[in-house]
């Protein structure tokens, strides 16, 4: 197939833009790469939070509290939620990056988005912490 158009082989980047890898915004690909991080660390989170779940599924309240203020556990459970919420926020930026095309509705909807995500990860963290915190009576 030929390229027709004029001067295809040139570009207005320079040799160092363009061994550096950085695009117009000069972020590079760097939130690409920590979408698949996210990703991909929630595969092993995620199955550990069924495991916790199905862990405490037929035991007592007392039981499920004594299996979630395990350190390990709790550890666990809160890198999921960081990780999950932080992935969640990366992924819906993205939606709304693409197809959300006036820019002050744009900034409007990624404000909220972040927000959103962060009062989600909030929530479950204080559940997190409260509960392998709490001491029983």
């Amino acid at each position: 197939m030929v390229d027709n158009r004029p001067e295809a082989t040139r570009s207005i980047r320079t040799s160092y833009a363009r061994a550096k890898g950085l695009g117009p915004a000069h972020h590079g690909t760097s939130e690409w790469w920590m979408h698949r991080v996210t990703a991909v660390s929630n595969v092993p989170l995620i199955l550990s939070f069924v495991v916790i779940v199905a862990l405490c599924a037929g035991r007592s309240y007392e039981d499920a509290v004594r299996l979630v203020s395990h350190p390990l556990v709790a550890i666990l459970l809160i890198l999921g939620v960081l990780s999950v919420t932080n992935h969640m926020r990366m992924g819906l930026q993205i939606v709304i990056e693409d197809y959300v095309h006036d820019k002050g509705l744009r900034i409007a909807a990624v404000i909220a988005n972040t927000f959103y995500c962060v009062v989600v990860a909030v929530a479950c963290l204080y559940a997190i912490v409260r509960v392998s915190l709490r001491t029983l009576v």
